[in-house]
């Protein structure tokens, strides 16, 4: 593993207790940082506490993002443990159920956007402040290759993430001159507990369109993310870097 530099940066990451958000989490503070970790699962929470030897160095928070309030008042906290915000990762989200559109369920659409794009905006808005008064920040959305081109019987899901694609846009344009970076990542589908909440006709849908035969492994994504939360990336943002295994052609 390429150790990134991270030493003494405070990093929040959302729906940090499996899966993508664990191996992100992972990641940073074998990099160096100090990471807080956010999910609504207070009990998957305890479970990933092992995963980091010297937690007391860390933070578990059990936060819903859907929840505005919550996330600025675990955002003022971790501020005031810490003394200050350097890394931001949205990762929190779902699936949501696949059906047509115009047979897709109302309520399972709203909490889809509710989780992956409005949480990606609360969480956001909470911690850009801190950024600024200490003039640094690193951000990077987790997006999704749906949010590019639109599965199929994912309307909800592929909506939402082509809002964090441009919400992304929209805050690295506004946060260029304060050495914020704010970019997003669009990964193809990863074998976590996220495909609970889909068909298998959906999940071989992903893989047939993926050139490179496989889904991509949680660790990928990590090692991306650690370098873009780096102050190595001091020249990019409003960005979106693929990692589709060449599904992607833009």
């Amino acid at each position: 593993m390429n150790r990134i530099d991270l030493k003494d940066r405070i990093a929040i990451v959302t729906g940090a207790a499996q899966g993508i958000g664990l191996a992100i989490a992972e990641r940073l503070a074998k990099s160096g940082a100090t990471v807080s970790l956010w999910d609504r699962d207070a009990n998957l929470l305890e479970k990933a506490a092992p995963h980091f030897p010297a937690i007391g160095n860390h933070d578990l928070k059990t936060i819903d993002v859907t929840d505005a309030s919550a996330v600025a008042a675990g955002a003022r906290a971790v501020a005031e443990k810490f003394r200050r915000i350097d890394i931001l990762v949205s990762n929190a989200g779902i699936a949501g159920p696949n059906h047509t559109l115009w047979e897709y369920p109302l309520e399972e659409w709203h909490r889809v956007m509710d989780v992956n794009l409005f949480g990606t905006l609360h969480c956001c808005r909470a911690v850009v402040p801190f950024m600024l008064r200490f003039g640094y920040g690193r951000i990077v959305n987790v997006a999704s290759i749906a949010g590019k081109e639109g599965n199929p019987n994912a309307s909800a899901y592929s909506a939402a993430k082509a809002g964090v694609i441009a919400l992304t846009k929209s805050l690295g344009k506004e946060t260029a001159q304060s050495n914020i970076a704010v970019n997003c990542i669009t990964p193809a589908a990863a074998r976590t507990g996220i495909f609970n909440q889909m068909s298998r006709e959906h999940i071989d849908y992903m893989l047939g369109k993926i050139p490179r035969g496989r889904f991509v492994e949680v660790d990928e994504i990590a090692a991306m993310v650690a370098w873009l939360v780096s102050e190595e990336n001091s020249f990019t943002t409003g960005a979106v870097f693929d990692l589709s295994g060449g599904r992607a052609t833009y």
